[in-house]
């Protein structure tokens, strides 16, 4: 595809000549001149200013946790970069009644684009939201809507199908363990997107899962990951927000499915096979514009592999060429 566009381009390129060659030195002159013209006031136009947009985003954990909220963070960032603004960010919030306070106190204060991204703070949002009609508000991971409340995932069954494959692969026990926040869809649809890729590589392998009732809690990740390795799983894939089921799986020898962020990989050098991973920045980058040009997108946005929300992490040593090959396909 790429060879065909520099085609394409280098064509493009040869027909302005022919063209511009068929004219007079006078004509041509024109051109030049109406050109340098063109690509001057292009040049000198002035970068859009974005500073209207006071945005705000509440993490259930913090940036350090080095998957959902740290991948969270790198799109705040290039959202910063890219429209040249600060976002607050509000750490440690627990999902219910505090995050109402949180929400309600972040309008009071001006701020007219307000994220949240947790799952558990959608009810928190949708109370506050309809407080204030002309803040723009923006969950990450739920459902619900209204007029000025939106919210954004995507299809991580996708990259969960690939990293499976890996798995499957990779197992010698044909056990595998799934360290699992809550039974609620968008991590059933994980799972089940996981034990099909795993499947289909291995037909004989099986999945247990492990429920924590929490997104983040290292300990109790660990705890739930070791209670897997213990039944004779040799692959530890997760939900959840942090390394912490990485930590278990090195520590017993087995191989890990990250989740999340692929920041870590390094430090697992012969655990990691790989993890599906989120792009959340430009998403962001456009929440922001948005408020700037006036609207609040209340559409619930679905992000895929295909428009780049989401992507399959860097792979482990221990995954043969063979099946990275058989990912790509």
């Amino acid at each position: 595809m790429k060879q065909r566009k520099v085609w394409a381009a280098a064509f493009a390129a040869v027909a302005m000549f022919a063209v511009a060659a068929c004219g007079s030195d006078e004509e041509a002159t024109e051109e030049v001149t109406e050109s340098t013209e063109a690509a001057t006031e292009e040049t000198t136009a002035p970068a859009e200013d974005y500073s209207m947009v006071k945005a705000a985003v509440v993490y259930l954990g913090v940036p350090g946790d080095a998957g959902w909220t740290y991948q969270h963070e790198q799109g705040i960032q290039f959202m910063e970069s890219e429209l040249g603004i600060t976002v607050t960010r509000l750490e440690n919030v627990p999902e219910g009644a505090e995050a109402v306070a949180v929400f309600d106190k972040l309008a009071r204060d001006g701020y007219n684009l307000i994220m949240g991204t947790s799952f558990g703070y959608m009810d928190p949002m949708l109370e506050v939201a309809a407080k204030y009609p002309n803040v723009c508000f923006q969950h990450a991971s739920g459902y619900k809507t209204a007029d000025n409340m939106g919210n954004y995932f995507g299809a991580m069954e996708e990259a969960r199908y690939l990293s499976g494959i890996a798995a499957g692969a990779a197992t010698k026990s044909g056990k595998l363990g799934y360290v699992a926040a809550f039974p609620i869809p968008e991590v059933l649809r994980g799972i089940n997107a996981f034990t099909l890729g795993v499947r289909s590589v291995n037909p004989t392998a099986t999945v247990q899962v492990a429920w924590t009732s929490t997104w983040f809690d290292p300990a109790k990740e660990k705890e739930a990951a070791q209670s897997l390795l213990a039944t004779g799983a040799d692959v530890i894939a997760q939900h959840q927000d942090t390394t912490a089921p990485g930590e278990a799986a090195k520590e017993a020898g087995a191989k890990w499915v990250g989740y999340n962020s692929d920041t870590k990989a390094g430090d697992f050098p012969d655990t990691w096979l790989t993890g599906p991973v989120w792009n959340w920045g430009p998403h962001y980058v456009k929440l922001g514009k948005d408020v700037a040009a006036g609207t609040c997108d209340n559409t619930p946005y679905y992000g895929t592999m295909a428009d780049g929300m989401i992507t399959l992490g860097t792979f482990g040593s221990s995954v043969s060429q063979a099946t990275q090959d058989l990912i790509a396909e």
